[in-house]
């Protein structure tokens, strides 16, 4: 008897332990913050601003995502807003959830974040929008939540112009019986742009059937957590016997981790892969014929459309639902005018 009331007394003591520590690391987390942003007016000269506006994403140091925020930071310091990349100057690697939290928090004028469908991030926006911030879902939205707008990519476009580049790959190369095509999916998240990506690319590979032609696609979950981990779901893809011909990729990680395991595992020429963004290293592997095309969006221009967004709102109380960016492909046809605009950058 008394056994069990030690034991009792140990759980619930580990369970309060537990609750006290995450209330503190919250609360911890809260103050640094607002010392943080209590500073962000105190530019150099005494700058300060109207507004300031924040921006949430998974991987901060992707270059997609630093071009999306150049876009927005340079938007918003036009205006004579500030707009911050919410966590790339704090020492604890906060979740999204967590940061969303923060921000709520300090009561900052708006929020751009890179969203999914869970009902986590629904009940977060809410939350933030009741407190009386607006809030601008980017690249991935929340369709159920009281979102003021949603930027991003038009989906099902993008999944139709990715089957188009399967049929080319196709003409180009030796004629197969079955050609197999993976598109790597994110395993781990909720995401509607992804589904409505995907149909675009099934339902264009349906019409080869009116071609006679037999086309595979499959979904491959990757969690796209950490580079780590992207690197070893793509390795087991190539470590398999069947491996597919044709490899799409909804993300800059993927492409560039698709890309390395082609050169590694000695597939170049038989496995044709479909990127996603236009950097250096994605650029140079099209020039170099290891990757065959590319998407690229312009991330300047989704940057600058959410915080044009969030403006639109303060003023009016009002804003347009949806904003698309443009996309163009990039292929060897056309590389060499990237390339040179590289060199002209630099």
């Amino acid at each position: 008897m008394k056994e069990r009331k030690r034991r009792g007394s140990s759980t619930l003591l580990i369970l309060v332990g537990t609750i006290i520590l995450i209330v503190v690391t919250a609360a911890v987390g809260i103050g640094v913050f607002r010392l943080y942003i209590g500073k962000f007016n105190e530019v150099s000269e005494g700058k300060t601003y109207d507004k300031y506006y924040v921006m949430i994403t998974e991987d901060r140091k992707d270059a997609f995502w630093q071009s999306v925020y150049q876009g927005a930071y340079e938007t918003g310091l036009s205006e004579n807003i500030y707009v911050d990349m919410l966590g790339e100057n704090l020492s604890h690697d906060y979740s999204r959830e967590d940061l969303m939290r923060i921000a709520i928090s300090s009561k900052v004028d708006g929020i751009i974040v890179a969203a999914d469908e869970s009902e986590q991030m629904s009940a977060l926006i809410n939350e933030a929008v009741d407190a009386g911030i607006p809030v601008v879902t980017l690249y991935g939205d929340n369709t159920h939540s009281n979102r003021c707008s949603f930027v991003g990519v038009g989906g099902y476009n993008l999944g139709t112009e990715y089957g188009k580049q399967v049929f080319q790959i196709i003409k180009e190369s030796e004629s197969k019986p079955v050609t197999k095509v993976s598109v790597l999916v994110k395993s781990y998240a909720m995401d509607s742009g992804q589904n409505i990506i995907c149909s675009g690319i099934q339902d264009t590979l349906d019409k080869a059937k009116e071609e006679g032609k037999e086309i595979e696609m499959t979904l491959v979950s990757v969690d796209d957590a950490n580079a780590f981990a992207v690197e070893e779901a793509i390795r087991d893809i190539f470590m398999e016997q069947d491996i597919p011909d044709i490899i799409i990729c909804l993300n800059e990680l993927n492409t560039t981790c698709v890309y390395q395991a082609v050169v590694d595992y000695n597939k170049v020429g038989q496995v044709s892969i479909l990127g996603y963004y236009d950097s250096d290293t994605i650029i140079k592997a099209i020039d170099r014929n290891v990757i065959y095309a590319t998407v690229s969006i312009d991330t300047k221009q989704m940057g600058k459309f959410c915080v044009g967004a969030l403006n639109e709102y303060h003023d009016l109380g009002y804003t347009s639902q949806y904003f698309t960016a443009d996309i163009e492909l990039i292929k060897k046809s056309n590389v060499h005018e990237y390339l040179e605009g590289g060199e002209e950058d630099e």
